[in-house]
């Protein structure tokens, strides 16, 4: 499999590229463009697509995002970055802008969504080739970023209107590749098929956790659930399902954002937006079998998000109901019945599954009976 570079290394590649056609106030030669990755440490080559001079001042730089073996929807979206002279009353010597198609962060004031990554790349690559007096503005543009952005789950997040420049690493690791799913039965086989079964005791008796994401995992973890017991699952959750039944896990705990795990509960057991999506259908099914008025249906269908839905459902209620708990409550159910239903007609075994599921802030919305138990017994 071959990895890739994040977003914020096109980004920083495209914005030295203008800078260097800034000092030299003409076009580079060059095909590439040297970046320190910062992390990991190590220096690579970025193409560079384009560059020009805009206007006397200002330059423009474009790369192409290539995320390497990966189901991500960024291959190949341009990148641009348009750097211009600042004026000397500008406090940074580097300032950041986010431009279209660069998120925005709704709940903390329309920030862009350039983390911490993102910046400490762009100001360190950039500061090395700025003299003393210069100060530059950057403005990152993502052409595509808008449109993209509606097939993520970026709202549900609080960022709207484009993409993040979001990372930890320069490296885009092929978690969503067929060698992913491998990665993962790898760590299900060592934790319970080569690790657990047979030992007996406490510890067999325990579930294991199936966290969907980085989201998952952190806030499993700050519940007391221990590492040894997750499994990250990323977006494969139909195979190692199926493993698990063949490997005779007897308890499985799923623990994930509500956005994605209640696919489960309409028997899409691969949650990859490139795939199968129906999270709206299985929200509305849901509200009207737990008996939501015509009218509130209606207004469901109009929400773009799952994360809109359960906002709408948290205003909603009225006359006693408590919508969110009863509808969230039915879909965990439902999600733990197809999940097993599913275990069973891959491997013809029987697991017990229980389900959490949490909103964009990470508070837990929703636990199903055997969640309930089973997190009892990990916390």
């Amino acid at each position: 499999m071959r990895s890739g570079y994040t977003l914020p290394v096109f980004a920083t590649a495209s914005a030295i590229a203008a800078l260097q056609c800034l000092q030299q106030s003409s076009p580079t030669n060059k095909p590439v463009v040297t970046i320190d990755l910062i992390t990991p440490p190590q220096r690579v080559e970025i193409s560079i697509a384009q560059v020009a001079l805009i206007q006397s001042g200002m330059a423009l730089g474009i790369t192409h995002s290539d995320p390497g073996d990966n189901l991500d929807l960024t291959r190949d979206t341009p990148v641009w970055a348009v750097v211009e002279w600042a004026d000397p009353s500008q406090v940074e010597t580097i300032a950041l802008v986010g431009g279209e198609g660069v998120g925005k962060q709704s709940n903390l004031d329309d920030l862009p969504a350039i983390y911490k990554y993102a910046r400490q790349l762009l100001q360190a690559n950039l500061g090395l080739l700025l003299t003393p007096a210069q100060k530059i503005r950057v403005t990152i543009i993502l052409p595509a970023g808008r449109i993209l952005a509606t097939r993520t789950s970026n709202a549900a997040f609080g960022v709207v209107e484009g993409l993040s420049l979001l990372g930890t690493t320069g490296i885009s690791q092929p978690l969503s590749a067929p060698g992913q799913l491998e990665a993962c039965l790898t760590e299900l086989r060592g934790k319970w098929g080569e690790g657990e079964r047979g030992k007996g005791g406490d510890s067999e008796s325990l579930p294991l956790v199936f966290c969907i994401g980085e989201n998952g995992l952190d806030l499993a973890q700050q519940m007391g659930i221990k590492r040894d017991r997750i499994i990250k699952t990323a977006n494969w959750l139909g195979p190692l399902l199926a493993e698990a039944g063949s490997l005779g896990v007897p308890k499985l705990l799923l623990f994930g954002y509500h956005g994605k795990l209640i696919k489960l509960a309409g028997g899409i057991f691969h949650t990859h937006h490139h795939l199968a999506d129906g999270r709206l259908e299985i929200l509305v099914a849901a509200a009207a079998r737990m008996g939501l008025p015509a009218a509130h249906l209606s207004e469901l269908f109009d929400c773009e998000t799952a994360e809109d839905v359960l906002k709408y459902l948290q205003i909603s209620s009225d006359g006693g109901s408590n919508w969110v708990t009863q509808i969230y409550g039915y879909l965990t159910e439902r999600i733990d019945n197809r999940s097993q239903t599913y275990i069973y007609s891959q491997s013809q075994q029987s697991v017990s599954v229980g389900s959490v599921v949490f909103d964009r802030q990470r508070r837990v919305i929703a636990t199903s009976p055997t969640g309930r138990t089973f997190l009892t017994q990990l916390c």
